[in-house]
This record gives structure tokens, sequence and C-alpha cells, in this order.
């Protein structure tokens, strides 16, 4: 990493500090989720074929872990708005950094945030799907890693484009919101509409929570795409998102 990016990445973290209700409003509504949605379904979800140990409460963790990265990613890139708005980006732009080290000290920085917050989260694996072990969480926090750059990828991306904080908030939840309830997070693709099985296929983050529910749930459900087919397309949508983010930075600037 860049002294440029560098600098970047720690800017990121150094405002993430000094704002703490992020971190109630990133953890905190996933974790009030799975708690009352997992607690009032209980028993009662029961996908054919592969019972649930702990019902839906182990169901709904990975998509919450998931939900935790979106919540994240989206909070994080609103900063770039607010640098438009105070001159930072400007500035910025007009310094020698280059545009890649611009994209990636952004998204690293939002990336980090995610994964960190998502780790914490992560901790909470006893309670529902598996004895958390040092190798079974190191492979859910690489999993957790590119996710989140894929994700603040894509909030980069929309964020880019915005010039205000309300119109970005009403973008994001119109589109990411979808994009997580048809990832298999909340429901399983078997017994869906067909054209809803069909999106949740098309989804990249289906594979995000699919790579997750491998690593975490020791209840393997029918349907669920191979690991390394999900880690391999999560991957490949981070690669897409930021260089749609450096194509867009350059474009702008010139």
């Amino acid at each position: 990493m860049t002294p440029a990016a560098f600098t970047l990445w720690q800017r990121e973290l150094v405002r993430f500090i000094r704002q703490p209700s992020r971190v109630i409003g990133a953890i905190g509504s996933p974790a009030i989720f799975w708690l009352l949605l997992g607690s009032g379904f209980g028993q009662s979800f029961r996908p054919s074929a592969s019972p649930l140990v702990n019902g839906y409460l182990e169901y709904f963790y990975p998509g919450t872990l998931a939900l935790i990265v979106l919540f994240t990613a989206i909070f994080s890139t609103i900063s770039i708005i607010e640098d438009r708005h105070e001159g930072f980006l400007q500035g910025v732009l007009a310094s020698p950094a280059s545009r890649i080290d611009i994209v990636t000290g952004k998204l690293m920085g939002a990336a980090t945030l995610a994964t960190v917050q998502a780790a914490v989260f992560l901790l909470a694996a006893p309670i529902a799907v598996r004895e958390l072990t040092p190798t079974v969480f190191l492979q859910a926090l690489g999993v957790l890693a590119v996710l989140s750059i894929a994700l603040s990828g894509l909030g980069f991306v929309v964020a880019w484009k915005f010039d205000s904080v309300q119109g970005f908030h009403a973008i994001m939840n119109l589109g990411l919101v979808p994009l997580w309830i048809l990832s298999g997070a909340a429901f399983p693709a078997q017994g869906a509409a067909p054209w809803v099985q069909v999106l949740m296929r098309a989804n990249p983050l289906t594979y995000g929570v699919a790579a997750l529910r491998h690593v975490l749930s020791p209840s393997k459900l029918p349907g669920t795409p191979p690991f390394d087919l999900s880690l391999l397309i999560v991957a490949l949508f981070g690669i897409v998102t930021m260089c749609l983010s450096i194509v867009m930075v350059r474009r702008d600037a010139r």
C-alpha cells in the first residue's frame, strides 16, 4: 500500500473511532434481527432433507454476518459524499496521488471496518452454529474480508455519482436490501418461486452467504453452491467493483 493509500485508509479508521454510533448501527440492528427472528422462528424452520440443529437461529446467522458487512459498506462509503461537500475529495483528486491509490485507500478503509465489525459478531458463532475453533474463525474471517471488499466497491460506485446523502440512502436501501434478501440469507432457494430462484442464482451476494454457510454451519443445506465456486464468484465480484471504481474516478477526473 502506497503512502497516499495508507493515509486515506488511516483516515477512514480515525473517522470511525470518532463516531461510535456507527458501531451500534452496523452491529446492533443485525444482531437484534438475528435474535428476534432466530428465536421467533425457532425450531419451526426446518428445510427438507437437512435438519438444522438450532433451527432458524443457525440458518440466519451467516446472513446476519453478511448484513453487518452490508450496513458497514453503506455507512463507510457515505464518506465519499461528505468529503466532496467539505472539499477534501477535490483536494485529493488535485494531489499527485494516483487514482488507483485513492480508490485503494477508500475501499481498504471501508473493507477493514466491515471485516472488523463482522469479526466481533463472529464471536457469537458458538451460540448458533458450531464451536469456533481458530481454523473456523480464520476461514470465516477470510470470506468476510473478500465480501467486504466487494460490497465496499459496490458502495463506492454508487456513492461516487451522488451528491446527496439522503438520495444515496434511498438508492442503497432500494438496491442493497433486496440484494441481501435474495442472497439466501433469509430463506433458501428451494421452495421459492422459480423467478426468485433465478434472481438468487444471479445474485453475487448469494455466493458470499453460501461460502460463510459452508465454513460456519455443520448442517449442509441441499442446493447450496460449492465453497470453491462461491468464493471465486465473490472474489470476481470484488475485482469488478474495484475496477469500476477506478474507471469512474479516472473518467470524472479527466
